[in-house]
This record gives C-alpha cells, structure tokens and sequence, in this order.
C-alpha cells in the first residue's frame, strides 16, 4: 500500500499491528489507543518508531501527555459525512502543538484532500480502489481561500487589503 503526502506516492513504511499481534522488531508500527494505553511503558521503550491509530470517537486530548513519544498519530475517516478527525488534526497541531506526522485513513476521499491538508494532516492512507492520480489534481483546484489555517496561506480578505494598499499608493 501507498500513501500520499502532498500528492505524491510514497511507500508506507509503517506497519499497523492488530491488539493481539507481536509487534516486529526494527519496524515502525501503528497500535490502537487501547494497546497503547495497556502498554504505554513497554511501547516507550522500543528502539524504533510508535505510532497510533485513533478511531472517530476517540479525541486526541486522550494522549495529550504521550505525543512526545509518539512519530503518527493516524486518524480514521470513517465515513465522508464524520469530519471530526479534521477538527482532531487540528486540535493535534494548534493546541497541542504536535509536530510528527498526522495521517488520514479510511474514507479519505479526493475532494476532502485539499481540506485535510489545510487542517495539518501529512498523509492519507487512499483507500485501493482509488486511483491515487485524482488526489495530486485535487491539490490545484483551489488558490485562494477564506478560513486561515496552519499551513501560512494568506487568506483572501489578507489577499485584498494587501491589494487594495498597493493600488491606493
């Protein structure tokens, strides 16, 4: 499986591992907030990289206090009509002030792309049978917008009074 990160295929060097599934040695891995929680000190002490899937339901502010030790934090898309993990990525990076990677997974459908990217999510997991083609278009079709996020656009109410100055002077 691919992911994408700004529109580019990129391999998923990420291993996601079932609640009752050895964790492999070496490999970066992606565990459910209930195995993290139930091995938080063992999951600490690995030499490489933990990441961990939270469910719709599941608001980042649960690992509030982990987020030091974690590299991912991957949020589920369940269905196009549930945006709660955008409001969750947002949360991660604003608020919380997160820096690793934020990944989208489930229904991440092409239209939603641009949005996510907006609100801090890195990658997106697409689901296979999407062409992965339509997402790197996605990213074009908008280049001005009106809500100010953390990805340094300027807005286009910046964009007209920068405007409006430089054809007053």
């Amino acid at each position: 499986m691919v992911v994408l990160r700004n529109g580019v295929p990129q391999p998923n060097e990420w291993v996601r591992v079932a609640d009752d599934a050895t964790l492999p040695e070496g490999a970066k891995v992606i565990v459910s907030l209930e195995r993290w929680q139930a091995e938080r000190a063992t999951l600490r002490q690995r030499n490489s990289a933990v990441g961990i899937s939270l469910k719709s339901d599941q608001s980042p502010l649960l690992i509030k206090d982990d987020l030091d030790h974690l590299s991912l934090v991957a949020l589920e898309f369940p269905k196009f009509t549930d945006g709660r993990a955008f409001s969750y990525a947002r949360v991660l990076r604003d608020r919380l002030g997160y820096r690793g990677e934020i990944r989208a997974f489930g229904q991440v459908l092409r239209d939603q792309y641009l949005f996510m990217l907006r609100c801090g999510i890195d990658t997106i997991e697409p689901p296979a049978e999407k062409r992965v083609e339509g997402y790197a278009e996605a990213l074009k079709e908008f280049s001005v917008f009106y809500q100010p996020t953390n990805d340094h656009r300027e807005t286009a109410l910046r964009l007209r009074h920068g405007m409006a100055k430089s054809a007053a002077a």
